[in-house]
């Protein structure tokens, strides 16, 4: 595993994700309470024996950075035989700036290829959710002699569109790659994890004066090797999600909550790490009733109801409030009376006294972001300020850093949004 170097590609902005991605990068976004989602691709990495690691960030970085630091909770603090760098865009050659694409980002990276004798390069996402040891598919990367082996697994025939999907042979060659096509003739998506030879990857980008003919991965790197080299897929049958929207990334979060999840934090064999604040433990008070659900520490419950949701560390759930079917993140306050019902609520929220926030029968997609917002989901951005006594519909967007003062009405229909960079307007 010293001979593979691994480049996490962690740059994605994920638009999808609403506000939820408006001030950090889709893999710093938190994951079953105390995680990032980042976590699970670093994680799966020294897992796997792997420990020569460079992350590759661009969009809003800040808070990515600060998480991983120098990488010690994931053993990644090493002065020799590995360890992580964060590796972000520079200018100083032709053609460098910001990465339009997968495979660009990788080319204006390939000092870290080249910095040692690698023999394979493993490509990853940072923004999908799975437990996976990629040694068995070094291992068949290696006996095939592939130039690249990409990691695939079957998805829901209405979901492939969204994905790189492709057709094999019986000895697992891939025939055909079509990125995220309207009609798919495939439901067998790609992953996002790539290995390859390190000179054939090498060898794609040698001699260009500009990274012009190669800036994707999935729309021209892996059709050019069907054609012209050898690409065999390595099908993975463990949990494997892409969060990218926010009904997946709100299913992925509720499925923890399972008796037994197909993805298991709590198992010792494979542990997920992560970067933790020093908290005191969680405390719950008379009164409260808490039923499947994961309270982090730091977090207290004061004679409140939270059901079948997940609450990050330093949640404060106050007196007579109720919580429900949802994901509240770091330092959130629900004031006392509130309810929510499929609401994610970002970090440092403050929902006031009475309010109710994901109320009714009536699911109208949300006006400004229909294509996001339109599976009855309430989100509200980070440090926003809900005054007390408002009720917000299905599909509502409440936006970062909204006050008081931004709330005109303390009724919001479904389907509605409450945002200071755009001016509510309803009837």
């Amino acid at each position: 595993m010293s001979e593979v170097a691994v480049m996490i590609l962690a740059g994605g902005q994920g638009e999808r994700l609403s506000i939820l991605s408006r001030q950090r990068a889709k893999p710093a976004v938190p994951f079953a309470g105390k995680y990032r989602i980042i976590d699970f691709a670093l994680s799966n990495c020294v897992n796997s024996g792997l420990f020569n690691l460079a992350v590759l960030t661009q969009y809003r970085p800040h808070s990515l950075n600060d998480h991983i630091g120098h990488g010690r909770p994931w053993d990644l603090d090493r002065e020799r035989n590995g360890g992580v760098v964060i590796l972000q865009p520079y200018l100083g050659r032709s053609g460098s700036g910001w990465y339009r694409g997968t495979a660009d980002a990788i080319y204006h990276n390939l000092f870290y290829v080249t910095s040692r004798t690698f023999q394979d390069v493993l490509i990853l996402s940072a923004d999908h959710v799975y437990a996976m040891d990629y040694r068995p598919m070094i291992q068949l990367h290696r006996e095939t002699d592939a130039d690249v082996t990409v990691a695939v697994q079957p998805v829901p025939w209405e979901d492939a569109s969204r994905f790189g999907v492709m057709e094999t042979g019986a000895d697992g060659r891939i025939v055909d790659f079509d990125e995220k096509p309207a009609e798919p003739r495939s439901n067998l998506a790609s992953m996002g994890v790539y290995i390859f030879k390190r000179d054939v990857l090498l060898d794609l980008f040698d001699d260009r004066e500009a990274p012009s003919s190669m800036t994707d991965f999935g729309h021209e790197v892996i059709p050019y090797l069907i054609r012209h080299g050898s690409a065999y897929a390595h099908e993975f049958h463990g949990y494997w999600r892409d969060v990218g929207t926010i009904q997946s990334y709100w299913e992925s979060n509720m499925e923890q909550l399972e008796d037994l999840p197909q993805l298991n934090l709590y198992d010792t064999d494979w542990r997920i790490h992560t970067r933790s604040e020093e908290r005191p433990p969680a405390k719950i008070l008379e009164g409260s009733r808490i039923v499947r659900s994961m309270v982090s520490h730091g977090c207290v419950v004061n004679n409140a109801t939270v059901e079948r949701s997940m609450l990050s560390p330093g949640v404060m759930v106050q007196d007579g409030a109720e919580v429900r079917d949802s994901i509240i993140m770091t330092d959130a306050v629900i004031g006392r009376g509130a309810k929510l019902d499929r609401v994610i609520v970002d970090k440092h929220v403050v929902v006031g006294s009475g309010a109710e926030l994901g109320y009714g029968d009536d699911f109208t997609i949300n006006r400004l972001e229909p294509n996001r917002l339109d599976s009855g989901i309430t989100i509200v951005g980070r440090r926003a300020v809900i005054p007390a006594g408002v009720r917000a519909g299905r599909n509502v967007l409440i936006g970062t850093d909204v006050t008081e003062a931004d709330f005109e009405e303390h009724e919001i229909p479904s389907g509605e949004s409450i945002d200071s960079r755009v001016v509510a307007v309803w009837v």
